[in-house]
């Protein structure tokens, strides 16, 4: 009688285990909150495989923002258009004109009749984000910056970017120019699949410019195994932007990130997407804003970006 009473005991107590293990096999995974550095009106964000085009993650994507100096990726998209069809050489020497030399930071502080090859250019432009070399190859390229912006507005519409208009190149404010984080992330996929003898670029963390090393903007390289580009922006307008690449076990990703209230919180951000993206059988995930109380399931978009506000405070540069 005792064994069989054990017996049963020991089957009752396998079968309410069994049952527990069915019901966690099947329980929907629990959903996650992630905090977003950055104001609702100015935040917005997308993860997107880039080999399939799939979006993962999107919160206001397709909602106007300025973009900074992601601007300046598009830039180098003609850059690299103009080297493939012969128009340049890496040799060759971009004018720096009176109206690019007076750029505000950062720059590399050109004196008016000097001259920069391109090779330098393209990395002045991706790790220093500078704003006279922006100016001098727009001028070269599209005779004048205003050309230039409407190449690379029209340029913008061929790879499909359908709601971005460039009034500059290097993202200096401009109440007409904007973008949306789909459309940056658009830009980030072309650049590789393009361009991709060149994409060797955007992981640049420094470069030797008249003897002295120059230190990058994007903290995100070697930060984040995997990680390797491509640009960041920021003007106050549009707080804290970054477009970043991942690549790696298989993967590969682009995230956007717009808005954040600073370079510090938008790498996190950028990492926690990452981790969320990269986590099997992760749940939902709901957005809380910083001054949010409760959690936001949704986030209204917005139909045109924040007033312009000019240039950062004193001690705080675009870039």
């Amino acid at each position: 009688m005792h064994k069989f009473h054990s017996s049963l005991v020991r089957a009752f107590a396998a079968s309410i285990l069994l049952l527990f293990v069915a019901g966690c096999a099947t329980t929907t995974p629990p959903e996650a909150l992630l905090t977003v550095p950055a104001p609702a009106e100015k935040y917005a964000a997308i993860v997107v495989d880039a080999r399939t085009g799939k979006s993962l993650f999107d919160v206001n994507s397709t909602a106007q923002r300025y973009p900074a100096s992601l601007t300046k990726m598009m830039t180098l998209y003609l850059v690299f258009d103009a080297l493939e069809t012969g128009r340049l050489s890496k040799e060759t020497q971009i004018p720096v004109s009176a109206h690019a030399a007076s750029q505000p930071p950062t720059k590399l502080r050109f004196r008016p009749g000097e001259s920069i090859d391109v090779d330098s250019a393209i990395r002045a432009l991706t790790v220093k984000s500078a704003n006279d070399v922006a100016v001098a190859v727009a001028e070269y390229l599209g005779g004048s910056e205003d050309g230039f912006a409407a190449m690379m507005t029209a340029k913008a519409r061929q790879i499909g970017m359908r709601n971005t208009v460039f009034r500059n190149a290097s993202g200096l404010p401009d109440a007409a120019q904007h973008t949306t984080a789909l459309d940056m992330a658009v830009l980030g996929i072309a650049l590789r699949s393009r361009f991709p003898q060149y994409y060797f670029y955007f992981s640049a963390t420094d470069l030797m410019f008249r003897g002295r090393l120059v230190k990058g903007h994007n903290d995100m390289l070697g930060r984040v195994r995997g990680v390797d580009g491509i640009k960041t922006g920021y003007i106050r307008a549009s707080g804290f932007n970054i477009v970043t690449s991942y690549d790696a076990d298989g993967r590969r990703l682009v995230i956007v990130v717009m808005g954040a209230d600073s370079a510090r919180q938008r790498n996190d951000h950028v990492e926690a997407l990452l981790r969320r993206t990269l986590s099997p059988g992760s749940g939902t995930t709901r957005v809380v804003f910083n001054a949010d109380s409760q959690p936001r399931p949704q986030v209204p978009q917005s139909a045109t970006p924040a007033p312009i506000g000019g240039l950062p405070p004193p001690g705080v540069q675009p870039y």
